[in-house]
């Protein structure tokens, strides 16, 4: 059993972030969930929150930990930080060190000695674009775990590499990460 950060931004991919959740929580793992602004926009925070057992976070400014340093107090108590899906937005924002959500602000307190994935998902020209890509290795640099993209057809109707990758795969990739 693990103690999971969740991350959760804003893309169409977000109802797998919902099952993955679920099978999280169904494996007896802890999960806090963490959604940026955009993915809020696109799923609830109640339906993470009844799928966790625990409300969801996503405003920085109105903390849920009695500490009322939520970036400092869940990220300490998390064993892996998973981001899922995470849009090229929010691996910008993880690649480059910024802040501008509560999850950002995780992401940077969170210790890195502890296992960091992420599943991009994004349409396949944003996937190939430099600039991605460039933000991609950076994240690779610094220890993060990605898992996929795959190729595949995306939400928008393309098809190449940019799909999300499978619950399952995610599941696993978290079991294994947490276990070594």
């Amino acid at each position: 059993m693990a103690n999971i950060l969740l991350g959760v931004s804003g893309s169409a991919a977000c109802f797998k972030a919902a099952a993955l959740c679920s099978q999280l929580a169904q494996n007896q793992h802890q999960v806090q969930v963490v959604l940026t602004p955009a993915a809020a926009q696109m799923v609830t925070p109640l339906q993470f929150s009844c799928l966790s057992g625990k409300v969801a976070l996503g405003d920085e400014f109105h903390p849920q930990h009695p500490s009322g340093m939520d970036h400092i107090a869940f990220a300490d108590e998390a064993d892996v930080l998973v981001v899922v899906p995470a849009t090229a937005n929010t691996i910008g924002v993880l690649a480059q060190g910024l802040a501008p959500n509560l999850l950002g602000s995780l992401a940077l307190a969170f210790d890195s000695a502890k296992p960091r994935l992420f599943a991009p998902a994004m349409h396949p020209q944003m996937w190939a674009h430099p600039a991605v890509q460039r933000n991609v290795a950076l994240l690779l640099e610094d220890g993060w775990q990605r898992i996929g993209p795959v190729e595949g057809a995306t939400a928008c109707g393309a098809v190449g590499d940019g799909r999300m990758a499978e619950v399952a795969t995610i599941f696993q990739a978290i079991e294994s990460a947490h276990s070594s």
